[in-house]
């Protein structure tokens, strides 16, 4: 494309941008990385204003939980276990289970849950364990949760933010879903197709972005903002962009040369590629922030990486060396404070009393 070319399509390309984006642009990022082999990695951004005091936890199978809005929750036995990261250790905020389910919750300024008391009430800080607890697919994960009907409950987070997020899940066969709530309504987008998440707008007009940016092409020109919308627009070029094979200009830095970790990297150096550095806000909107921490679930080989902005090393946790059985305690991998770790974690984890997640008044 020629410079008389790209200078009026930048400029449409901006309005267009503009247009579509609420005065809330949000934060945090979602990619799902699927290889020519089926190496299925999702990689996330945790963008927040504050740390959360996040910490990871594994959760055996056979917990006993409420959904902690009132009457009418709903109560179940985890039928999987998983590990996941929580947030300021009221809510799961990321995690896979033990079949490579992913659920990763995101902020959505626009999220409406409605106030219908037919519908059985879910408090949001267990919407993505409901998920992680209960089902093994995607698939079966949609179908699950429309037949739920969930009148999701959303107090206000500890530092007095609105909880208004939506989920998005994954699964080692690199299917796709994304829920939100709009108008008081379910929302559900399912797609392999659906490889890319941000936060605003709603994803009906993040899909639109797509279609308008690939007529222009990534490389000519990419928006560079930390808004959501153009976050949007680098992750899906990026994603579409890099290898998905095993590539020999760089697998003999790769430890154990294999593609597995390549994935991991490429999938990690996009998110890299969309993170805030630390140090960036917005006044009254604690949504658009610095990126507090970055994971990348390896959901072929069920291995879950860590990354945390704010120490040197990047770690991970592989199931294979956690026992999730049932009536096994459930074990807190500290990261909250400073802690940090090198290497497989999964033996630092120690038993520990779980956190009490959030309830419909806002209390623990």
């Amino acid at each position: 494309m020629t410079k008389s070319k790209i200078l009026p399509a930048l400029a449409a390309a901006l309005m267009f941008g503009a247009s579509i984006l609420p005065q809330t642009a949000a934060a945090c990022t979602r990619t799902v990385y699927v290889g020519d082999d089926n190496t299925v990695i999702t990689g996330r951004n945790m963008d927040w204003m504050e740390d959360m005091q996040t910490d990871l936890w594994i959760f055996p199978r056979g917990m006993k939980r409420s959904g902690n809005a009132g009457p009418g929750s709903p109560e179940w036995t985890a039928r999987y276990g998983s590990v996941i990261a929580s947030g300021y250790n009221t809510a799961s905020a990321d995690g896979m289970n033990e079949k490579g389910l992913v659920a990763n919750m995101l902020y959505l300024a626009e999220s409406d849950y409605g106030n219908d008391t037919d519908r059985t009430p879910l408090v949001i800080g267990l919407w993505a364990q409901y998920v992680l607890d209960n089902f093994a697919s995607v698939a079966e994960t949609v179908e699950g949760l429309k037949a739920a009907d969930f009148r999701i409950v959303a107090p206000k987070l500890p530092n007095g933010s609105a909880a208004t997020l939506h989920l998005s899940i994954s699964d080692p066969s690199g299917d796709s879903a994304i829920f939100e709530y709009v108008n008081g309504e379910l929302v559900v987008h399912h797609s392999k197709d659906y490889k890319v998440m941000t936060n605003s707008p709603v994803y009906e007009q993040q899909l639109a972005l797509t279609t308008y940016w690939d007529k222009i092409g990534g490389n000519a020109f990419l928006p560079g903002t930390v808004s959501a919308a153009d976050r949007f627009v680098r992750a899906s070029f990026l994603l579409d962009a890099t290898t998905k094979t095993l590539d020999k200009n760089y697998i003999a830095s790769v430890p154990g040369k294999t593609y597995a970790n390549q994935a991991v990297a490429q999938s990690l150096s996009i998110m890299r590629g969309v993170s805030v550095p630390l140090g960036i806000s917005t006044p009254g909107e604690p949504n658009i922030a610095s990126t507090l921490w970055r994971t990348a679930a390896d959901q072929t080989n069920l291995v879950y990486f860590f990354d945390s902005a704010t120490t040197p090393n990047t770690f991970w946790v592989d199931f294979e060396d956690i026992d999730f059985s049932e009536g096994t305690k459930p074990k807190k991998l500290a990261i909250a404070g400073g802690n940090y770790y090198s290497g497989n974690a999964a033996e630092h984890f120690q038993e520990a009393k779980p956190f009490a997640f959030m309830s419909a008044d806002g209390q623990e």
